[in-house]
């Protein structure tokens, strides 16, 4: 049995209206489960890991058709606990040409916002675990949410498992008081990876990162800049020994520009762009890089250049597929990545 990789977070049912409606147009909607960590749960099971996905449900029919949609992905539900009256909701607008996606959320009092310390029993769960991820939207939605993703985090730093961290800011979840910088900081600096966008690395560490501004795949990254960057950046967050940006440039609704950059070991790797001019979902972008970069590193161990270049192209593939899902396998993303390579 491969050690397990354990994801901690809240799936949600995404409503949609078809054909690119608008929210407040139509009749019907397309319901999707998904979230941040059940995202990277499946693209990890995607790959073969061996991966646990622990979050809390209502123990009603929407919770049990939770259940068998991310079972058939075959992640491990086993540490799934039950309790609360509701499954969070969010209504999805998807952009068009000029017009940018649109979000609103439906989560109050739902089973993950009620959460409390203690209700997940953490040791049993990281049995046999070599690595656990968080992100900071459980830390987000309550207080309780925020508690028992540091009680995991302490218990996994206790255990000697590694941590790994998406900061994942969403600045209009945060309504119960507290400052995102103040609650995530001291959780990120428990962990050994941490990844973002350049406006979630500002948020946690107070510095700009450098611009990216590409329009072609022919943009200069700026080495120097970023390794400039994390060398500042490594002395708020002294344990992350792997530190990552993605990278984006939306050009327009269906025409976006994606790329990375990881400082690991002291030294900045980069690596290609991929223009994607026919986007069909960006929804789980960021959370298919990550995904890719966590089995690569496990797969793949300090090979850095490969475990960027693997997780990009898994980020560029889930731009293709509906859904927030990553339904890639591991041959379909080296087979891209390689195709480039050679």
């Amino acid at each position: 049995m491969k050690e397990k990789i354990v994801t901690f977070g809240e799936i949600m049912l995404r409503m949609t209206r078809p054909n690119k409606e608008r929210i407040i147009q139509g009749s019907a909607w397309k319901g999707l489960f998904g979230g941040s960590e059940a995202n990277v749960a499946v693209s990890l099971a995607m790959f073969g890991d061996n991966v646990e996905y622990v979050t809390r449900l209502p123990n009603n029919k929407i919770g049990m058709a939770c259940l068998n949609e991310i079972r058939k992905y075959n992640v491990g539900t086993d540490y799934i606990v039950h309790g609360g009256d509701r499954l969070g909701l969010y209504y999805y607008e998807e952009s068009a040409a000029l017009r940018s996606s649109s979000i609103v959320y439906d989560r109050e009092d739902s089973s993950i916002t009620t959460i409390k310390s203690g209700m997940i029993d953490w040791k049993k769960t990281f049995s046999e675990t070599r690595l656990f991820h968080w992100s900071g939207i459980s830390s987000a939605v309550s207080q309780g949410a925020a508690d028992a993703t540091n009680e995991a985090v302490e218990e996994a730093e206790r255990e000697g498992i590694t941590i790994s961290c998406d900061i994942n800011h969403r600045a209009n979840l945060w309504k119960y008081g507290k400052d995102a910088h103040d609650v995530l900081l001291p959780i990120a600096q428990k962990s050994d990876i941490v990844f973002g966008t350049a406006d979630e690395w500002k948020l946690i560490t107070g510095i700009t990162p450098p611009d990216f501004k590409a329009t072609t795949p022919d943009y200069p990254i700026d080495g120097a800049a970023y390794e400039e960057y994390f060398r500042k950046a490594s002395k708020i967050l002294p344990k992350a020994k792997k530190m990552i940006v993605a990278l984006r440039n939306t050009l327009s609704a269906n025409h976006h520009l994606l790329s990375g950059v990881i400082f690991a070991d002291g030294k900045l790797y980069t690596t290609r762009i991929y223009d994607i001019d026919d986007v069909l979902d960006p929804m789980g972008v960021g959370d298919a890089f990550i995904a890719a970069y966590l089995h690569a590193h496990l797969k793949y161990g300090d090979d850095n250049q490969r475990c960027l270049n693997f997780s990009l192209a898994a980020s560029a593939l889930k731009n293709t597929i509906l859904g927030d899902f990553n339904l890639s396998t591991e041959q379909e993303v080296e087979y891209l990545m390689n195709g480039f390579e050679e």
